[in-house]
């Protein structure tokens, strides 16, 4: 092999001829130094040698990145290795397996700190995306309240000027998931439970269960103590105990509420609310009505119902009396022009304010679900009845496994609740004979 004194001019000016694979320069002054070069690429320097009568070469590297002394210090270092009996192919493997293990555990050491400065809010969003399909809308609308860190305006009549607070979860959403202890709920829960111990509690209850679906993440798993941190007595105590609601409207009241409800100047939650009464069906299965779910035919509401995923109850004449008075300007029984999603989601504050000129306090649109059970004690109606209109769970094995009521079945029972409801509250109205054609007595 023809060898020459490596000089900048000779590295840079070395190219392999078009008609080759590949060629060499050898340096006449290091032994087993050689420059190689190929017609697509870029020279590099390599180390040529025996090691154990077999020929070896390595790769140093490109001349770009190693002056010529330096790679003449390289390869009289290979030799040296080759001298003393080591193999500098193993020795690379090595550095190279280092190298490998190395880079593997600083970017573990990267990962784990990102977990480590994970915050509650960052699981709280991931949470809330995987969770949503198997949630319902009130559910899902509670998880962003009780978070929201505020600051907006109002959307609240007649507090447009004023902004939001923030819900009881916004200030535990900044911390790191890994500092969420025990000490800190429980010290969250008694400062919360001073102002808003109801919204507190609720809030609480979502926390617990948000923590428990932690454990079962493996990213996250690690950064949260073995037993949930919000479920501790003290945070139990903190919060206190949820008083057993007894908003109901009493017989007496009925005149009082439905006169004031019937004077909303908004048509479709006056509607609304008057139909909660009579179903005792849940605030949010009402206002989640659309018109596919409404059987004029053969009078019948499909109801998106939370414990069974959806129940069948009559629709009783005054019902769809109701519900022939309503615009349809989409899908959403109960629609709304101004809603984002065009339907009603709320309806507490006009409520409230009707309950006020009837001088009722304190009675939530929730309240009208209890009403409709309380008043039908005054009637003799079964009790798996109300409770199969209102989809509760049966209480009973018969009623389990041996009951089927139709619906038909269930129409006469509910049509007596309704014209008792309506006797009561003073509200004359007679079905037409006309299927489908209902008005109020004049």
């Amino acid at each position: 092999m023809a060898k020459v004194a490596f000089t900048a001019g000779r590295v840079s000016g070395f190219k392999c001829p078009p008609d080759k694979a590949q060629a060499f320069l050898w340096d006449v002054t290091t032994r087993g130094l050689g420059l190689r070069a190929t017609p697509a690429g870029k020279p590099s320097y390599v180390f040529q040698s025996e090691f154990q009568g077999k020929t070896i070469r390595l790769v140093i590297g490109a001349p770009d990145a190693w002056r010529i002394p330096q790679a003449q210090e390289k390869a009289r270092h290979l030799q040296r290795m080759i001298d003393q009996g080591t193999d500098p192919r193993t020795l690379k493997r090595d550095a190279l397996a280092a190298a490998a293990e190395q880079a593997k555990a600083a970017a573990e050491r990267i990962e784990a700190e990102k977990v480590a400065a994970l915050t509650v809010g960052d699981a709280w969003a991931v949470y809330l995306t995987e969770r949503r399909p198997k949630w319902g809308a009130r559910h899902f609308q509670d998880h962003i309240d009780k978070a929201a860190p505020g600051g907006v305006p109002s959307t609240r009549r007649g507090y447009e000027k004023h902004l939001t607070q923030p819900g009881p979860l916004a200030a535990l959403m900044p911390l790191p998931l890994r500092d969420l202890d025990a000490p800190t709920i429980e010290a969250w829960a008694a400062k919360e439970a001073k102002t808003r111990p109801t919204s507190a509690r609720l809030a609480w209850r979502l926390l617990k269960v948000f923590l428990r679906w932690c454990e079962d993440q493996s990213q996250y798993a690690g950064l949260l103590p073995a037993k949930n941190p919000a479920k501790t007595q003290k945070s139990r105590e903190a919060l206190g105990k949820a008083a057993v609601k007894k908003d109901v409207l009493q017989r007496g009241q009925l005149a009082a509420w439905f006169e004031a409800v019937r004077q909303i100047q908004n048509p479709v939650i006056a509607a609304a609310l008057q139909i909660m009464l009579l179903t005792g069906a849940r605030p949010g299965e009402v206002l989640g009505l659309r018109w596919d779910d409404v059987n004029t035919r053969w009078k019948g509401i499909s109801i998106r119902d939370k414990v069974e995923g959806t129940r069948e109850i009559p629709a009783t004449p005054y019902v769809l009396h109701l519900l022939a008075g309503l615009p349809r300007r989409n899908e959403w029984v109960f629609s709304s022009p101004t809603s984002a999603d065009g339907r009603l989601t709320v309806v507490n504050n006009p409520h409230t304010r009707a309950c006020q000129i009837a001088g009722l306090d304190d009675l939530t649109p929730h309240g009208l679900r209890r009403s409709f059970k309380s008043l039908t004690e005054w009637l003799e109606i079964p009790a798996g009845v109300v409770a199969q209109i209102m989809g509760h769970k049966p209480s009973a094995t018969a009623e389990k496994h041996y009951t089927v009521r139709p619906l038909e079945l269930l129409a006469l029972h509910h049509e007596k609740i309704e014209a008792w409801i309506l006797e009561q509250a003073g509200v004359q109205f007679i079905p037409r004979a006309e299927p489908g054609r209902l008005a109020l007595a004049t």
